[in-house]
């Protein structure tokens, strides 16, 4: 893991940015001290329709009791 102060993180940013994509962890410090962490997004998964398909019943569409929908309110 790697730790860079504020001043060399705003000076170098895009570099920053290409190591974290790469896979890299970035602890940006400030007065000395951990202050926020540059990590990695997680890869996004591929939505498959229909995964719901038989698990929604009729019931779903039913109105919601009142004592649920106060609780909303």
């Amino acid at each position: 893991m790697k730790i860079v102060n504020v001043h060399e993180a705003k000076t170098h940013f895009s570099k920053l940015l290409d190591q974290v994509h790469a896979g890299e962890e970035i602890v940006i410090g400030k007065a000395g001290k951990p202050y926020a962490r540059l990590v990695p997004l997680a890869e996004d998964t591929e939505r498959v329709p229909g995964i719901a398909k038989g698990r929604v019943t009729e019931a779903f569409f039913e109105p919601l009791p009142e004592r649920e929908l106060k609780a909303w309110e």
